[in-house]
């Protein structure tokens, strides 16, 4: 029996969490997912089927990374970036909105897209949603995102009305460019995007533009943008529930621990974010007790693992004193090794909220998280019970 294009599939609830599947060709995504960020066809410091082993059903590749180096058509002739990069399960690709608007010089927004000198050499580049939709069908993508226009919540309401609107716009012209796509379209997903900043009216209108149009998933687009916790918690009391209930929400780009363990609450089934590959790479690991900077001294001879309760590789070998040391000295395994603990913690803290929904006891799980990895610092909020 040939997979589903795309199946979501609600098996369990606990409050507004889910605990849900994906079924797809390459394979079954299970939700809550975290995707680990392939940036440039690799997460760094990793194989592909060591990110595999850590429990990730998932990657997220970068269009406007790719598309720049090696470039999305060298990509489609070597066969795409599955094969291009040895992993066999499925990719989501963002549409480049925000790499472009964050990295890009001298970027010039317009209806037509955003025209952009590349970071890398300088050269000259447009970005619509019809050639965003292209390099995500050249590069194979699993899971395909709407092209959106991303402003800071900081900007004004009219400013961040004006980039709602045209971004619903370019969502309609997504939804038709991945439409033409020929066979990609008859074997991978569109997810629309919802912007709206902090303002619960544009996000309910940006809700209904994207359900009219029609896709198979939704994203929560215009967080984690330097707002702060409370004010992206105070989003996720309302926003997933302005989207259809039955297709998978993504929060994209987030988070940190605490950040996931408050959005499951809230009703989200997916995640992405470079935090535990960046940090992994610059000396911090995420633990049960909260995160720790293994450059500190106190670590220098501590014979105890990273995380005494952490199924990893990583801690049921090497010790705190050998990962200080390797980090201190800028070895190349240090990073290898931090960043496959971050993965595995991560995956493993996926795993352990989709069991608690699945047994009714999400609030308990955060609850003692909670309890757990603040230790020393203020704790953050959970969901009213109102």
């Amino acid at each position: 029996m040939t997979p589903p294009r795309f199946s979501f599939t609600i098996q369990a609830t606990d409050g507004r969490a889910r605990l849900g599947e994906i079924a797809m060709r390459r394979g079954t995504i299970r939700t809550p997912a975290f995707m680990p960020v392939g940036t440039a066809a690799t997460v760094k410091a990793m194989k592909p089927a060591d990110v595999r082993a850590s429990g990730a059903d998932i990657l997220l590749g970068n269009t406007y990374h790719l598309m720049l180096r090696p470039t999305a058509e060298r990509v489609n002739r070597l066969g795409g970036l599955h094969g291009f990069m040895g992993w066999d399960r499925p990719i989501l690709t963002d549409s480049g909105g925000y790499q472009v608007m964050s990295l890009a010089e001298l970027t010039k927004r317009s209806e037509e897209g955003v025209a952009f000198k590349s970071h890398l050499d300088g050269s000259r580049h447009l970005i619509s949603p019809e050639r965003s939709m292209e390099i995500q069908r050249l590069l194979g993508s699993d899971i395909v995102m709407a092209f959106d226009e991303l402003v800071p919540t900081t900007s004004t309401r009219e400013v961040q009305a004006a980039a709602m609107e045209r971004s619903m716009r370019w969502a309609q012209r997504s939804r038709e460019g991945f439409d033409a796509g020929g066979d990609h379209a008859e074997r991978a997903a569109l997810f629309g995007i919802q912007q709206g900043a902090l303002d619960e009216g544009l996000r309910r209108e940006s809700a209904d533009a994207l359900k009219h149009i029609g896709f198979d998933g939704y994203a929560v687009g215009g967080l984690a943008v330097g707002e702060g916790q409370e004010a992206m918690f105070g989003v996720l009391d309302y926003a997933p529930g302005q989207l259809d209930p039955a297709k998978p929400r993504y929060l994209m780009g987030v988070g940190k621990p605490d950040d996931i363990v408050g959005a499951v609450e809230r009703g989200i089934d997916m995640f992405d974010c470079v935090l535990p590959t960046r940090s992994g790479r610059t000396g911090q690991a995420f633990t049960r007790g909260g995160p720790i900077n293994i450059r500190n001294a106190r670590f220098a001879e501590d014979q105890g693992p990273l995380d005494p309760a952490c199924p990893c590789p990583v801690c049921g070998t090497w010790s705190r004193a050998y990962l200080h040391h390797l980090v201190r000295a800028g070895e190349i395994l240090g990073a290898m090794l931090m960043t496959e603990h971050n993965l595995w913690f991560y995956q493993t803290l996926m795993a352990d909220l989709r069991a608690a929904i699945g047994a009714g006891t999400l609030a308990d799980f955060a609850a003692t998280f909670r309890t757990n990895y603040y230790a020393e610092r203020p704790a953050a909020a959970g969901v009213s019970k109102a």
